[in-house]
């Protein structure tokens, strides 16, 4: 459980050789959160505008029955560009006996990013390049884009500790059903590697939705214990 922070964040993104399908714009979807089959809590995502920017905010909590084992509270939040730029990255995780609070700027002039812990009180730099967004801001780049099946995707991530690798590859066309009635979707799988060593957990496989909004209506990954599937309830 304690990738599940991670779910919605840690993801895809893909480059600007593809023309755009829908720009950033407010939303709210609210996603069911189940684990091996188990309903363990919500998911929020959602974009409001700031200014001549936007700030996308994603909430994870477990329901009152996981809380009794493993309680969930966590806060992640991307100020991005109109063009999906980030300017900063804040989250806040709380999960059973874990916490981490750490925020990230980036700077893509000089191609640095800056992260701080705001727990231990120390200061990181990494070199980031063009492609590099944080785990928020990859969703709605990728969501900017076309997607076809057959497509094969290298990009970015900085996590506020490290700069993954990632190759996105675009898959077949599905029509799944959800809470709110049954989806076109487009499925895309991820994998991240670091230092040429392939991430075992965190690699999220995504159904959005097959026109121009590409609406994330399922999420799911492995984690090291189970399986995590978001599944789309309410859209707003």
């Amino acid at each position: 459980m304690k990738f599940l922070a991670l779910l919605i964040q840690s993801i895809l993104l893909v480059t600007i050789w593809y023309s755009p399908a829908a720009a950033i714009g407010p939303e709210r979807l609210v996603y069911d959160v189940s684990w091996s089959g188990l309903n363990a809590g919500k998911a929020i995502l959602e974009v409001a505008a700031q200014g001549d920017d936007f700030r996308i905010l994603n909430t994870i909590t477990s329901n009152s029955f996981v809380s009794v084992f493993f309680r969930i509270d966590d806060r992640s939040e991307s100020t991005v560009s109109r063009s999906v730029k980030p300017k900063s990255f804040k989250e806040k995780i709380s999960q059973g006996k874990y916490r981490a609070h750490r925020e990230a700027t980036f700077n893509f002039t000089t191609h640095q990013a800056e992260s701080k812990d705001l727990l231990t009180n120390t200061v990181k730099r990494a070199a980031i390049t063009a492609r590099t967004y944080d785990n928020l801001s990859s969703i709605y780049y990728l969501r900017s884009l076309q997607l076809a099946p057959g497509q094969s995707i290298s990009f970015e991530i900085y996590d506020t500790k490290h700069l993954w690798k990632a190759e996105a590859k675009v898959g077949h066309r599905e029509e799944i059903t959800t809470p709110l009635g049954k989806f076109k979707t487009i499925m895309v799988t991820s994998q991240l590697t670091r230092d040429g060593i392939p991430a075992k957990v965190g690699n999220p496989t995504f159904w959005f939705t097959d026109d121009n909004q590409h609406i994330p209506v399922r999420i799911k990954t492995q984690l090291k214990v189970g399986e995590i599937t978001l599944t789309l309830a309410k859209e707003k």
